[in-house]
């Protein structure tokens, strides 16, 4: 009984190993969390694009996106529920989205602003003038291959958009990034852009966030396995200037590592119990020792030279 209380109570510190091996998961997907605050961009306008390296372009991707507009002072005024993505036709590596709204300018479109299109800018020009933001939540599950998703208003047409701000400087990306993950959290897990502030004051620009992913498999001393994914990140902002013809977005430009860390939890044994118990005694024996052979020492050449006078 003796045995299994100790036990119990050594189990309760545990060791952490780590272990790396080639990645070998194939056809599977990769669920990305997002939670973010855009205090200066009103929902109407906000889309979400996800590309990935292959060019694959899914129509019915398993999302599950909410957006909820905030008024000037953060508090949530509405929900809207996204259903799917907005989808641009990308055939090479190039995350910058570039040809999206340079193919815009470049190529004219057949637009006529109709009466809904006259309601949603005049919509979207009142929501700015009050201050409203949106807050985007969520998971998006993507392919298991290299690519990036972005926040931005491309889903929007060139002329709507120029309607509405004015030029491309006036867009106002800034962010707060309450949480983003690749998969579920395990402890000890510490996400790098949780809680991420970046706020723009009287300019624009580009922000990209360069990821890099570890698959990773946290393993409980229960056995069970938990599958998801670390990462490291660095960012870059580019500037708007009076000759860009990109708009501003937030990008999250992702790659995943050929090599994945598994973390086992790992209970010590009750012999290294007793080993280190058998230390903490053998140094404590040995500390007695020496201050014992110290205190005779000094006594003894303290006692000795008034003795040698009381017998003179």
């Amino acid at each position: 009984m003796r045995f299994l209380v100790r036990r119990n109570i050594c189990c309760r510190r545990r060791n952490r190993e780590h272990l790396m091996s080639v990645d070998l998961k194939r056809g599977e997907t990769l669920p990305i969390h997002i939670n973010m605050t855009f205090p200066s961009l009103p929902c109407d306008v906000a889309s979400i694009d996800a590309i990935d390296l292959s060019g694959k372009h899914e129509v019915d991707l398993d999302t599950n996106i909410w957006k909820l507009r905030l008024n000037s002072h953060g508090h949530i005024i509405g929900t809207k529920y996204l259903s799917d993505l907005v989808e641009k036709q990308h055939t090479t590596r190039n995350h910058d989205d570039k040809e999206h709204h340079d193919g815009s300018a470049k190529k004219p479109h057949k637009f006529s602003f109709d009466k809904d299109a006259e309601n949603m800018i005049n919509k979207v020009k009142k929501a700015l003038e009050n201050g409203e933001g949106c807050r985007v939540y969520g998971v998006l599950d993507v392919q298991r291959v290299a690519g990036n998703f972005h926040i931005s208003v491309h889903a929007l047409n060139i002329y709507v958009a120029q309607m509405i701000f004015g030029g491309a400087k006036h867009v106002n990306v800034s962010h707060m990034i309450h949480d983003l993950s690749f998969g579920p959290k395990y402890p000890g897990l510490h996400n790098p852009l949780d809680d991420t502030v970046r706020i723009l004051h009287d300019t624009s620009g580009t922000f990209k966030y360069y990821i890099k992913i570890v698959p990773t498999e946290y393993r409980y001393i229960s056995k069970e396995v938990l599958p998801t994914n670390q990462f490291s990140v660095s960012e870059y902002f580019s500037p708007m200037n009076e000759f860009d013809r990109t708009w501003p977005a937030v990008y999250f430009l992702y790659d995943l590592s050929p090599i994945t860390v598994t973390i086992k939890e790992e209970c010590r044994s009750f012999l290294h119990f007793i080993t280190r118990l058998s230390a903490v005694l053998g140094g404590t024996f040995a500390l007695t020792g020496m201050l014992d052979r110290w205190m005779y020492r000094l006594i003894k050449a303290l006692t000795t030279p008034s003795a040698r006078g009381a017998y003179r």
